[in-house]
C-alpha cells in the first residue's frame, strides 16, 4: 500500500513537470483568459415576469387636469430689480380653485411678433363645491420674468375662459 501511494505520487509529479499546465487535459486551461470586449449597445436590465420592465409599485403618468380659470379681473406688471412680476387675478366657476399657474400658450414659451401670450390656469377639486360669492372664488397668481425675457415683449397677454386683458409696454 505504501509502494502504490509513493508511485501515484511520483507520475503526478512527473506529470505535472511534462507541461499539464499547457494540456487540454487540465480543466483550467478549458477557456482561454478574459479580454476586454466592445458591446455592441447598453443592456437594460428586465424581469421577465413585469411587462415593458414595469415596476410593481408603478403608477401610470399622472395627465395634467388644469383647465382656464373662468375670467381674469385684472392684470399688473410690477418692476423688479432682475426684471417684472406678472400678477394676474380671476375668478374660478366654483370655490376651492387651487394650483393657479401663469402658462405659456406658445409651444416654445417664447413670445410671437412681440405678444407674450400667458392661459391663466388653475385646478378644480373633484368634489362639486357651492358657486359661492364672487370674492371667495377670486384667485390670484404671479410670475417672474428676467430682463433677457422682456427685451423681445412689448405686450403680455393672460387669457382665460371668457375674457383676455393685456398690458402694453410704454
Amino acid at each position: 500500500m505504501v509502494r502504490a501511494v509513493i508511485l501515484l505520487l511520483v507520475a503526478s509529479l512527473a506529470l505535472s513537470a511534462c507541461g499539464w499546465r499547457d494540456s487540454r487535459l487540465n480543466p483550467g486551461n478549458w477557456f482561454g483568459r478574459s479580454q476586454p470586449v466592445e458591446i455592441e449597445g447598453e443592456a437594460v436590465p428586465t424581469n421577465p415576469l413585469l411587462p415593458n420592465n414595469a415596476s410593481i409599485l408603478s403608477r401610470p403618468e399622472a395627465q395634467d387636469r388644469h383647465v382656464q380659470i373662468y375670467s381674469v379681473s385684472e392684470l399688473a406688471i410690477e418692476r423688479t430689480s432682475s426684471g417684472a412680476i406678472i400678477r394676474a387675478e380671476g375668478t374660478a366657476r366654483v370655490q376651492g380653485a387651487y394650483a393657479a399657474r401663469l402658462k405659456p400658450a406658445s409651444e416654445t414659451g417664447e413670445p410671437v411678433d412681440g405678444v407674450m401670450t400667458y392661459s391663466f390656469e388653475v385646478l378644480y377639486p373633484e368634489n362639486p363645491r357651492p358657486v359661492g360669492t364672487e370674492i371667495s372664488r377670486r384667485v390670484i397668481v404671479a410670475r417672474s420674468l428676467t430682463h433677457q425675457d422682456l427685451s423681445a415683449i412689448r405686450v403680455i397677454r393672460v387669457t382665460s375662459e371668457t375674457n383676455a386683458r393685456e398690458a402694453r409696454r410704454r
